[in-house]
């Protein structure tokens, strides 16, 4: 999905969670001058208002030096602000010496910016995608229901749901999605 098929998309959607995920091809030798822009860039991203927190998937061992950053924003406007700024063209212009061919870009929004990685050539099967959110949603409402259960059965029965779920989501979307989608990377993605 391109900037401007989120543009559209999101134009009803403004405080929607919007991720960037953008891959970069090094060239071989340059590894070490990239990680070094690689934290120059993402300290500058951090400073952006609307910064949701930044994780880089590092290449595999023997396999093409590919770098993914998926790069979150709490909507689109703020993300906009980050990719069309004067200071990530800066950041830009000093990375073409170290990679291969021009970035790639794929902006998510909802439960696929859970699952969805780049450079793959559809999103993974429903299937796939359900079984790996049922897996963290277990998890995450298990734990959390036996924990809290016990502070909140003075509570209406609706409210308790209202709690926990909030809870089951906030921990999907920033601790639990990102390490599972990880650990299922092989099998999401399988060809």
């Amino acid at each position: 999905m391109n900037l401007s098929e989120v543009n559209s998309k999101q134009s009803n959607k403004n405080n929607q969670q919007v991720t960037a995920v953008i891959s970069h091809y090094i060239r071989p030798g340059r590894e070490s001058g990239y990680e070094a822009w690689l934290e120059g860039i993402s300290q500058v991203a951090r400073q952006f208002e609307g910064h949701n927190g930044v994780t880089i998937l590092r290449p595999q061992p023997d396999l093409r030096a590919e770098y993914v950053i998926i790069l979150r924003f709490n909507n689109y406007r703020n993300l906009c602000r980050w990719m069309r700024s004067s200071e990530r063209q800066e950041w830009i212009e000093r990375a073409k010496p170290l990679t291969d061919k021009p970035e790639n870009v794929q902006f998510l929004t909802g439960l696929e910016a859970l699952i969805s990685l780049p450079n793959t050539i559809s999103t993974p099967p429903k299937y796939k995608t359900a079984f790996v959110t049922w897996i963290g949603v277990f998890v995450c409402a298990s734990i959390l229901g036996y924990f809290f259960a016990p502070y909140l059965a003075g509570l209406p029965y609706l409210l308790r749901q209202a709690i926990i779920t909030g809870l089951v989501v906030i921990l999907l979307a920033y601790v639990v999605m990102p390490r599972l989608t990880r650990l299922f990377y092989t099998w999401l993605h399988k060809s």
